[in-house]
């Protein structure tokens, strides 16, 4: 028998083809394998992976790929190969396959079975303008145990005041299910998680949050409604400090020159002010995955027309549902630069989106359905201003979508420079708008299972 020498180039060739197919087979497996998804939701997980900055080229693109160049350049097969399973392994670990949804926040987590376990990781999963926030993430997990509140200058260890307080970092979480009617403003300190997962916990019928003069805060994962009115009384902000505050407006979350915060997954309702309200100086601000009910006056970003300080103001607005029983003010907004991305509006009563004292606001990829109400059709409202003056102000709508006769009234030159300091993410297709918020609010997350 005479043997042939085969070059080891093509040996490897080989070798490359048949680990290309193994994958095929093994994404197509993994595809068949998802259980209780219709055709149609398996096209959306795909098409939401093929919109992620992560995901690779789909199957049929790879096959085109191998049919037109073939083996004629052996490196490229093998890199071809390469790139397929680094992609394919990035995609798993993001879970693109078992529960994308095309919202990078929540594929970046809520995939993990041990969410519980990872719970840090949420840190690593901001986006916007507030993507820095790292809150407590260096420090160690402090779990509330009591409710109560029943001293706000000495509060007990184990109480959500006495965690929030501490002037080292500090994951906090929760033991069991609670509501805490919080006597007076819970006034936060720096570098700060609250995570509600896992538990069912309601801040409501008295105070709420206030996050002044400080820096790195996330809150997730809470009911926050019924806030009132509080103040005229001495409160700790610190270990070391407590001093007198005069009387609170009743937001559910204020920010008082503050940076680097994120709200995410939270429902708010019924508050005697603003839902969430950021004045004062804030900025690298993220407000994502909420769910805002039953209000009138929802968010606030700017003081006022005269404080020119919040003409640094950067916030980020993505993937919240403003729902049922909404008036206006989603955001209202004053100086600053406004990146409104991929949100659902699903009610307003006047108007969604409102601002005064030129601020730039960048609207992308949202779904905005008007009311019934011929004249509450308009998205925007330029509060107490003149066209002569506002006509220059920029303000864009770039791949929203308007039903119900829904208009936005644009304005301004777009000036460049300042869209690029309103932009924050890329924005996905508002036809991707319906999964992608379809959870917003607090989750119902449960240990041992996908959140």
């Amino acid at each position: 028998m005479v043997s042939m020498a085969v070059p080891s180039k093509w040996v490897f060739v080989c070798a490359a083809v048949l680990v290309l197919m193994f994958v095929g087979v093994a994404a197509t497996v993994r595809n068949d394998g998802i259980s209780g998804l219709s055709r149609n939701e398996e096209t959306e997980k795909l098409q939401s992976s093929k919109n992620s900055s992560m995901a690779a080229s789909s199957g049929e693109d790879i096959e085109a790929w191998k049919n037109e160049h073939a083996v004629d350049d052996p490196e490229e097969v093998v890199a071809m190969v390469e790139m397929s399973i680094r992609n394919s392994t990035e995609r798993r670990r993001l879970g693109y396959f078992s529960c994308g949804t095309g919202n990078p926040i929540d594929d970046c987590w809520r995939c993990d079975p041990n969410w519980e376990k990872n719970r840090k990781r949420l840190a690593e999963c901001g986006i916007g303008f507030g993507r820095n926030a790292i809150g407590g993430r260096d420090g160690p997990f402090y779990v509330v145990t009591d409710p109560s509140d029943d001293d706000p200058v000495n509060p007990k260890p184990g109480t959500l005041r006495h965690a929030v307080i501490q002037d080292e970092p500090l994951w906090i979480v929760f033991k069991r299910d609670m509501v805490i009617q919080l006597k007076q403003e819970l006034i936060m300190n720096s570098f700060k998680t609250i995570d509600g997962r896992g538990v069912n916990v309601h801040i409501a019928n008295g105070a709420c949050i206030t996050i002044q003069f400080i820096t790195n805060v996330i809150i997730h994962g809470l009911h926050i409604h019924d806030c009132k009115p509080t103040g005229n009384a001495m409160v700790r902000s610190s270990p070391d400090h407590y001093g007198w505050r005069t009387m609170a407006d009743g937001d559910g979350i204020s920010l008082f020159g503050s940076s680097h915060i994120w709200v995410d997954h939270n429902s708010l309702s019924h508050c005697a002010d603003g839902l969430v309200d950021a004045i004062m100086g804030s900025t690298a601000i993220t407000i994502s995955n909420n769910h805002f009910t039953h209000h009138n006056e929802v968010m606030l970003l700017g003081h006022s027309d005269s404080y020119t300080r919040d003409k640094q103001m950067q916030a980020t607005i993505a993937y919240n549902h403003f729902g049922e029983g909404l008036i206006q003010r989603m955001p209202r907004c004053r100086h600053g630069y406004f990146h409104v991305v991929n949100n659902d509006y699903t009610h307003w009563e006047m108007y969604a989106i409102g601002g005064s004292a030129n601020p730039t606001i960048n609207s992308q990829g949202n779904r905005y359905n008007a009311p019934t109400n011929p004249f509450a059709k308009e998205v925007t409202k330029r509060v107490e201003t003149a066209a002569g003056v506002w006509k220059n102000w920029n303000w864009r709508s770039e791949g929203d979508l308007l039903l119900n006769g829904a208009y936005f009234t644009p304005s301004g030159a777009g000036a460049s420079a300042s869209y690029a300091r309103a932009s924050s993410l890329g924005a996905k297709s508002s036809s991707m708008v319906g999964s992608m918020t379809a959870n917003a609010g607090a989750l119902p997350c449960r240990t041992g299972r996908l959140c």
